[in-house]
């Protein structure tokens, strides 16, 4: 049920109003062109939805979340977000339990926050692996929103918005908990985060077995070299047929499923050496995982994560890094 918690001008009792929804942060209101500021609660299950304007330009700054994530949809106006002390280059962004999130808004800015707590998230990859992860997950800040299925999620998360004032909303609480778990899955499962490798192949029952089969060699050999024909041996059948049951039961080939394998494995490196808890070129990560023509795996990269591969690596690298990163894919 939608609940306004706060609407006026008084930015330190809107301050109040946000401190008791999320957590203690520090609050700089800047110059500028002020309004009434406006904080509506849209929905609280087992997910939370919130629409915040603060009618003033402001700089907020959190220090580690605790046990949730927040993930931020602009409205209106062009915000500035800082997640983990590094700048976010995408629009919509995400931060999680132990990061910091710094944002500096406009006096114009509407923001849509979804709140998740960390457990629903933890349920979610448990349901894959059969146990929930030792840590937080530590997702990617930036939400690619030029991938289709992201697209396609952050719209879903818009659509959430309008099914919580409907009449459906307040009289159906399970509708509500199917709608949230939607959102939750399809977060763990799109948007790229440290235990993205932990995720198995089987997790998808409806794929027919020889598939999945396939699917499994590829996670434990991901660093070999691998074919189609090793593939198809795993998967116990010819491979004409593990090209034809690829194509009909998951939409794309073996080789491509192998490559995104590659890609996740890629990325994860890629955060280590950002975060500080591993060093490495980019060049020297894609080689590992069996990338050898550069510029071809930035163009890979770049379709799947929305970013080149060295931005990961170094999120406050301007410029274009092309030339540094030339990696792709040798099958």
């Amino acid at each position: 049920m939608q609940h306004l918690l706060f609407e006026g001008d008084d930015v330190e009792a809107l301050d109040e109003a946000v401190t008791r929804e999320f957590s203690p942060h520090g609050l700089r209101v800047g110059r500028g062109d002020r309004a009434p500021g406006r904080f509506r609660r849209l929905h609280r299950q087992g997910l939370a939805l919130y629409e915040l304007g603060w009618g003033v330009p402001v700089e907020v700054a959190a220090g580690e979340l605790p046990d949730f994530y927040n993930v931020h949809l602009p409205l209106a106006g062009e915000s500035s977000v800082r997640v983990a002390g590094r700048e976010v280059t995408a629009s919509c962004s995400i931060a999680g339990p132990g990061m910091t999130l710094e944002m500096s808004l406009p006096a114009g800015s509407d923001t849509l926050i979804l709140f998740l707590p960390r457990a629903a998230v933890d349920d979610a990859v448990a349901a894959q692996t059969g146990e929930p992860p030792a840590a937080a997950l530590r997702f990617v800040p930036a939400l690619a929103d030029g991938d289709p299925a992201m697209a396609a999620w952050l719209a879903t998360v818009r659509a959430f918005a309008q099914f919580a004032a409907s009449p459906l909303a307040a009289r159906s609480p399970l509708a509500a908990a199917h709608f949230e778990q939607v959102l939750v899955h399809g977060l763990v499962d799109l948007q790229p985060h440290d235990h993205f490798a932990a995720l198995p192949a089987y997790a998808h029952p409806a794929l027919p077995r020889a598939v999945r089969r396939a699917m499994a060699y590829c996670e434990a050999h991901a660093g070999e070299p691998v074919s189609v024909a090793d593939m198809a041996a795993a998967a116990r059948v010819s491979p004409r047929t593990l090209q034809d049951r690829f194509r009909a039961d998951s939409g794309t080939t073996p080789g491509a499923y192998l490559r995104r394998v590659r890609l996740d494995r890629v990325h994860q490196d890629l955060l280590r050496i950002a975060d500080g808890s591993a060093s490495g070129t980019v060049a020297e990560v894609a080689t590992r995982w069996g990338f050898t023509h550069l510029s071809r795996f930035a163009a890979y990269y770049r379709e799947v994560y929305g970013q080149l591969p060295s931005r990961t690596a170094d999120p406050g690298r301007a410029g274009n890094p092309e030339s540094a990163d030339r990696p792709a894919d040798n099958g």
